[in-house]
């Protein structure tokens, strides 16, 4: 049976009929109409407090939400995922970022085989090699220890290493010089590797397939710049480790297969940096900071499998994307972390979140009627506050905002974390509540200026606070995100975890390649524009046209 298409359902339809009410009301009154207002729309878990209050919503807009979530079916659809069922419909597989932070005790079966076993087994052995490399008995072709570790990887191979790292950075090897290698544009491999000394610097080269072309044409530069000074095949093994399931492909490459780091195909890329996708930051965090963060996602993993619905709050962050982006036109959100550290997280949650639900048709392959996957976006900060803020406070885009801060610094110097704390709950305040036409005349404003200085307010936010950023905490916050995702994407009825979009692109650029580089110009058969630019291209690089 079919399943009921989501704008036909009438918990839909009572969303839709209770937003038309609600949506003339302000957030001033309905904080003056409920003291208590703060308090009922609170929720800590996992170390995070979640203050959803500066929301346009009531506790009737929650009644209706959750209703919706029970009517698709978001409780069992949680439950397949954790029982290893293949949710993921169009590629046939389980979807199990959870069992990569499960404990050693638990069972997850695929097929009726517990999973877990394998990924302690490969945990296991990559803090092995991080011994040995942090105790300098892993040594490059000349005998030097390794000081330089470079990630290759693109996409989930490489924003979730280079947030984490980033963001954990407090805590990381800084005895050690960590870069990180997507882009196939060569100036992102040249400018990672111009200082470094080949004889001291490990890659590691992160493709499920080994055959990702930015992937691959990078680690060929690599290799190549490794043999320009060490002009012996042998030393590829000694400064190239992968993270793969293709043996075959890493040991043409000239990479010894007992130095292949491996993960399943139910790990999807943009969720697998908890996998040995993350080899380079358990490398810069060290084991126990590395253990520290895949607990922080187990206790989110843990609580999002386990939490009533209406306590649950990977629960309540996707049902209020899914109110903004279909009852208020709202199609972006941004992402505010008041850390520095944090200043990939934006990033990294544009592939989480736009990769998984950017999507048009359901599971059953009908056409949605519906807004999917919002356009994720921020900055750190008050680097914001100086840059886009403007928009969100006068402009004519309803942006729910979610705002991240830490009551305690990793840096403490002078009176800087107070200012910037400050900022984060003045600018939700200001947000919510903005400033009248009869405020702004009252300060005495030129009666011409006034127009200029209000502030509507009624602009929406979350605001995340926690004691400070710890591996811990960061881990329960990115799975914050990953279980929000789904949220969304059960009550959307669509697949976040294949990513078929991305495709065609790579399809077209293979057929486009030889065109480009061939001695003689091919015949043509793209449309005017592409074909004009080829032959541009050709020209300015001296080929025929």
């Amino acid at each position: 049976m079919k399943p009921q298409p989501l704008t036909s359902r009438a918990t839909w339809s009572n969303l839709s009929a209770h937003a038309s009410q609600i949506r003339s009301e302000h957030l001033r009154t309905l904080f003056e109409s409920d003291h208590g207002r703060a308090k009922t729309f609170s929720l800590k878990a996992c170390d995070l407090f979640f203050d959803y209050s500066k929301n346009r919503i009531n506790s009737q807009t929650l009644d209706l939400l959750l209703e919706l979530a029970e009517d698709v079916g978001l409780s069992q659809r949680r439950d397949a995922m954790f029982a290893g069922e293949k949710i993921n419909q169009t590629e046939n597989r389980a979807v199990l970022h959870i069992a990569l932070r499960a404990p050693e005790s638990a069972e997850i079966l695929v097929d009726g085989e517990n999973v877990i076993p394998d990924v302690h087994r490969v945990l296991r052995k990559m803090e092995k090699f991080c011994d040995q490399i942090k105790s300098g008995t892993w040594k490059g072709y000349t005998g030097k220890p390794i000081r330089n570790i470079v990630n290759i990887g693109i996409g989930g191979s490489d924003l979730g290493p280079v947030m984490a790292y980033e963001a954990l950075r407090h805590y990381t090897d800084r005895e050690r010089v960590f870069r990180f290698v997507s882009n196939v544009d060569g100036t992102d491999f040249v400018e990672a590797t111009r200082d470094l000394d080949p004889a001291e610097t490990l890659f590691i080269v992160a493709s499920k397939t080994f055959t990702t072309q930015e992937t691959m044409t990078n680690a060929l530069s690599a290799r190549s710049w490794l043999m320009a000074v060490a002009q012996d095949e042998a030393a590829v093994a000694k400064h190239f480790v992968a993270v793969s399931t293709n043996a075959e492909k890493v040991a043409e490459f000239g990479i010894n297969t007992e130095n292949m780091f491996e993960f399943w195909d139910w790990v999807g890329g943009r969720y697998s940096m908890t996998s040995a996708i993350g080899l380079s930051n358990l490398l810069a965090l060290g084991k126990e900071n590395f253990r520290g963060m895949l607990a922080g996602f187990h206790l989110m993993d843990e609580h999002f499998r386990t939490a009533p619905l209406r306590e649950n709050l990977p629960v309540l962050h996707g049902l209020l994307n899914v109110w903004y982006a279909n009852f208020f036109g709202a199609s972006t959100i941004a992402v505010l972390p008041y850390d520095q550290y944090l200043k990939r997280f934006p990033a990294y949650l544009q592939q989480l979140t736009m990769e998984s639900n950017g999507k048009c048709v359901t599971l059953g392959g009908a056409q949605v009627d519906y807004q999917t996957g919002g356009i994720y976006w921020g900055e750190p900060g008050t680097n914001g506050q100086h840059s886009f803020y403007q928009l969100i406070h006068q402009g004519t885009h309803v942006i729910p905002c979610d705002f991240i801060a830490f009551a305690k610094s990793l840096n403490e110097l002078s009176d800087h974390h107070d200012k910037l704390t400050a900022n984060v709950f003045a600018q939700t305040e200001a947000l919510a509540f903005g400033k009248t036409e009869q405020e702004v005349s009252a300060e005495g404003t030129r009666s011409d200026l006034v127009p200029h200085r209000v502030f509507p307010g009624n602009r929406p936010s979350n605001t995340i606070l926690c004691e400070q950023l710890t591996p811990q905490v960061l881990g329960s916050l990115i799975a914050l995100y990953e279980h929000s995702v789904f949220v969304q994407g059960a009550i959307y009825d669509i697949n976040p975890f294949d990513q078929w979009g991305v495709e065609l692109g790579k399809v077209l650029a293979n057929r486009i390649l030889p065109e480009l580089v061939s001695e003689n110009l091919p015949t043509l058969q793209h449309d005017s524009s592409t074909n004009q630019l080829i032959r541009m291209y050709r020209a300015c690089r001296g080929r025929s046209v």
